[in-house]
């Protein structure tokens, strides 16, 4: 068995988990690799283990059994950028607060670790999104778990998004960008701006602008087996295109359109964490000092 790890500068009171987790992994005689970002992180606090390996964005990891992302729900998108289409089974590990991708808190590492290992677990399968583009704008990684952005830059004035769907078209979005995101985007980026939560195994997209100029404009819950093209104008001639946290100027002549992804990302979830558990505790629903 091989697992590979992805991560993030960590704070200090973090360390002896990591190095348990070390511990518990070679001890088990599991091959070990760490992103050379997250050994880099690392190395102030957490001299690596001698039998560990480093990989980076290049490296084939078709031999990679599980991924394990020590971080937030940022770190495990940017880990989503490393499986690609090997989809490897991602396990989020979070060093902060409550996530809603990265859902096991750090202090529970050991358990997961073992429930990993004994498979006590699920693979929840994540729908992502792809671009088209006739220029690489993301250096071949063109996909993202969250969402796809198209925003104006600085303080330039609101920008134009034509919007079409499978070539017909849909409107004219006058605004500051807009969003288009998967199911689970649905509670990043897009909830900020109005957009609906969608449980994560709906085959949907929802389209939700920024900041509209026209207020009787709604976001918009599509299939995604559509092919959403877009057209920009505006006064400025850069705009701001995102996948998930990766962002990139770009001009108006640029051709873009978005569809589903031909693969998944695979999440795993432990037996005791559901979607529906942690939309409650991170929305607090429920939670009212009325009913104290």
């Amino acid at each position: 068995m091989k697992i590979a790890i992805v991560g993030k500068p960590i704070k200090e009171e973090v360390v002896p988990f990591v190095h348990r987790l070390f511990e518990i992994l070679l001890g088990q005689g599991i091959q070990v690799s760490v992103s050379d970002e997250f050994a880099q992180a690392l190395a102030p606090l957490l001299p690596l283990p001698p039998t560990v390996e480093l990989f980076n964005r290049e490296t084939n990891l078709s031999d990679v059994t599980y991924m394990l992302s020590l971080g937030g729900d940022g770190t495990l998108l940017d880990t989503v950028t490393y499986v690609g289409p090997y989809q490897i089974p991602i396990m989020g590990i979070n060093m902060g607060r409550l996530g809603f991708l990265a859902s096991v808190p750090y202090a529970q590492l050991v358990m997961a670790i073992d429930s990993l290992l004994k498979g006590h677990y699920t693979i929840e399968e994540r729908s992502l999104i792809h671009l088209d583009s006739d220029q690489d704008v993301f250096g071949g990684k063109n996909f993202g778990l969250n969402e796809f952005s198209i925003l104006k830059r600085d303080t330039s004035s609101m920008i134009a998004v034509h919007t079409y769907i499978d070539g017909e078209f849909l409107n004219s979005y006058w605004a500051d960008g807009l969003i288009v995101a998967t199911p689970t985007g649905s509670t990043g980026y897009s909830l900020s701006c109005g957009g609906p939560v969608m449980m994560p195994q709906t085959n949907i997209f929802v389209i939700s602008p920024v900041c509209p100029h026209n207020l009787n404009v709604r976001p918009l819950v599509v299939s995604d087996t559509s092919v959403i093209s877009f057209e920009i104008e505006g006064r400025s001639t850069k705009y701001l295109v995102s996948l998930d946290s990766r962002s990139r100027p770009v001009d108006a002549t640029i051709q873009l359109a978005v569809r589903r992804e031909n693969f998944n990302a695979r999440l795993v979830k432990l037996n005791q964490v559901n979607f529906l558990t942690t939309l409650r505790t991170k929305m607090h629903w429920g939670l009212d000092q009325r009913n104290g």
